[in-house]
């Protein structure tokens, strides 16, 4: 990989073009609506079984929960070395649908997933991925694969989100007239909206370095999302960053809480009362906070939109504070720490 003249250049690029990237994917669904729709609707499904790894891992398992929501179908995220390696690690299913997600497409793991999950089921793949000629789209009955949201950078941001974009169009797919579809289509204009209004003071946290560790609450489909935003800042800056479910929060990990922690809170509308209640606590026993979601948020979306499709605003905003952290650092962002940008096995 070639190396960008000022560090963190290709990841701010990655981050701050999502708006005209998700575009593309949109523009890229609606070409294969008619291919999705009968697909879906002739295939007598009774389980999806999303798969990945690392950042394709978490969106699997957003996306599962997103699914099951959506769809009405029990869905569950599961890493793809475990169903290449793990004896019965696949739930129980009569027709099971695996929908195998990578930013390269060549994945060693989920290659090996996808092989793996044919020979125990005889059941179809649909594949989601950034390259129309890699390995991965030729393995399903589906492939899908979105050049708008290809990276330079190590660390995923716009791949992230636009897979997840196209993972919840999937979802809405298996209806006949696909109910999240008006929702999605207003994203990309409202990203740039919230960029306009926000990126400047997360900017301004993220280079707060008094600032020594970080934790990321997210419950229902937003745990996924907590899971990867804790992972960027993992990969981006080498900080203690750890995922939690918002009440789970309470259970023991409160007790790591200081005046230098940040909790980032993914508020959902649906259990926001919840939600707010362990942030407050979380801010009286001493620690920063920033709150993602609702009008009670230092983010507040400003939509009136399904809880599904607006989980899609959610990573951007944590990546920004990720890429601002890293360069005042001294880091680079774009090439992470003993990363390579896909994992590949012999």
């Amino acid at each position: 990989m070639s190396t960008a003249v000022d560090p963190g250049s290709y990841t701010r690029t990655e981050i701050y073009t999502q708006p005209e990237a998700w575009q593309g994917v949109l523009h890229q669904l609606n070409s294969q609506t008619a291919d999705l729709h009968t697909f879906l609707a002739d295939g007598d499904f009774d389980q999806v079984v999303f798969t990945g790894c690392g950042s394709t891992y978490y969106l699997s398992v957003a996306a599962a929960a997103a699914t099951q929501r959506v769809a009405g179908l029990r869905s569950v995220g599961l890493p793809a070395s475990e169903i290449w390696r793990t004896p019965n690690a696949l739930p129980p299913a009569r027709r099971p649908l695996l929908v195998a997600v990578s930013r390269s497409g060549e994945t060693t793991e989920t290659l090996r997933a996808c092989t793996r999950f044919r020979q125990l089921t005889g059941s179809p793949i649909v594949t989601l991925c950034c390259y129309p000629d890699s390995s991965l789209s030729q393995l399903g009955e589906i492939n899908l694969a979105f050049p708008s949201i290809q990276e330079k950078s190590i660390a995923q941001t716009r791949a992230f989100s636009g897979l997840y974009l196209a993972a919840l169009a999937l979802a809405g797919s298996f209806h006949l007239i696909n109910p999240l579809w008006p929702n999605l289509l207003q994203l990309p204009a409202l990203l740039q909206q919230l960029f306009d209004l926000h990126s400047g003071p997360l900017e301004q946290l993220g280079r707060d370095l008094s600032i020594d560790r970080f934790y990321f609450l997210g419950s229902g489909l937003r745990y996924g999302l907590a899971c990867e935003l804790s992972l960027k800042m993992k990969e981006m800056t080498l900080s203690h960053s750890e995922p939690f479910y918002a009440m789970e929060f309470r259970h023991g990990p409160k007790s790591m809480i200081t005046p230098s922690t940040l909790v980032v809170a993914l508020i959902a509308e649906e259990r926001k009362e919840d939600d707010h209640a362990v942030v407050a606590e979380m801010k009286a026993l001493g620690a920063r906070t920033l709150t993602l979601g609702d009008k009670e948020c230092e983010i507040d979306f400003k939509l009136d939109l399904d809880e599904v499709t607006r989980s899609v605003l959610y990573p951007p905003f944590g990546q920004i504070v990720a890429l601002n952290r890293s360069l005042a650092k001294g880091l680079n962002p774009d090439q992470p720490e003993n990363l390579d940008p896909v994992v590949l096995l012999p």
